[in-house]
């Protein structure tokens, strides 16, 4: 659901942006108050998983398309709504920047889609008043379906709103949900296995379990990925008569140069520019929670 910077024009592409930073900030800030030292590997080890997730696209049968796993939402269960945004605030921007997987333009919308909406809206209507009567691995599975069918409602929003979507807008909604409804499923259901697992490990064999697997995620299994274009991709080709790409800006420019020069990643061998991702990324989130409460941390 990575969206580029050829789909979305500035007007749409900016205050998405500025917003997203701003909800960063405010998590950022919240979770300050009371972040402490146990914190800090739980969050690299799981920001590390994710990522490595999110690079293998798995095949959705009789459809000639892909998804992979968001994560957000299982980040949410078990580190709470701000450390998890803040995580995949650090996730996006790190495949952005290195991979070229989303364009800069388009950061904010893919923050929002993936990050604000499983954290700050799926979470606490959907997760908490299941979890509350006892039934966790439901509250996971339909919050993963939630979380993908509102972002990618949402991601239609800013493609019509940024006039890459020129008609077919009930066709394109339709493809959108239908896609990533099987998606979601896939995800809940790998989501609620790693909460069972997550509960019933310590926290050091959790660390060294979990990164062993991101890294071999990463290295090896990544390499039998899918490589069928996603949901988003294929809901585009079907409607691809009423696509108009937003190519035509300075700000597009700018973007596709940063970008241009940033992925260095992208020029290396796939298994070792993925564990260099997961590396750049934990250091990444290492100095946030270095910064999150200083004082606590060297306690």
């Amino acid at each position: 659901m990575h969206l580029g910077n050829g789909i979305i024009c500035p007007a749409t592409g900016v205050p998405m942006l500025i917003a997203a930073a701003g909800s960063a900030f405010w998590a950022y800030k919240k979770l300050k108050s009371d972040f402490t030292k146990d914190k800090i590997m739980p969050l690299i080890i799981l920001s590390a998983f994710v990522f490595a997730l999110q690079m293998i696209n798995f095949s959705i049968p009789l459809t000639g398309s892909s998804g992979h796993v968001i994560g957000a939402s299982l980040l949410a269960v078990i580190l709470g709504p701000q450390a998890a945004f803040l995580s995949i605030c650090a996730i996006l921007l790190v495949q952005a920047l290195f991979f070229a997987d989303g364009g800069l333009l388009a950061l904010g919308c893919n923050i929002f889609n993936m990050g604000f909406l499983a954290c700050f809206v799926v979470y606490p209507l959907v997760f908490k008043p299941l979890k509350n009567i006892n039934k966790p691995l439901l509250a996971i599975i339909l919050s993963s379906i939630v979380s993908l069918q509102l972002g990618s409602i949402f991601a239609v929003i800013e493609t019509v709103l940024s006039g890459t979507i020129v008609s077919n807008f009930l066709n394109y909604t339709s493809l959108m949900q239908i896609i990533h409804f099987p998606i979601g499923i896939i995800e809940g259901l790998i989501s609620a296995c790693v909460y069972l697992v997550y509960n019933k490990m310590s926290a050091k064999q959790f660390s060294y379990s979990f990164g062993a697997v991101s890294l071999i995620l990463a290295s090896v299994i990544s390499k039998y990925a899918s490589s069928k274009p996603d949901g988003l991709e294929w809901s585009l080709l079907n409607i691809s008569d009423s696509v108009i790409d937003n190519t035509q800006n300075i700000l597009y420019s700018i973007s596709e140069s940063v970008q241009a020069k940033m992925s260095i990643l992208t020029t290396l061998p796939d298994s070792f520019a993925n564990v260099s991702g997961i590396v750049i990324l934990s250091i990444l989130v290492y100095l946030i929670t270095l910064t999150l409460n200083n004082s606590k941390v060297k306690n």
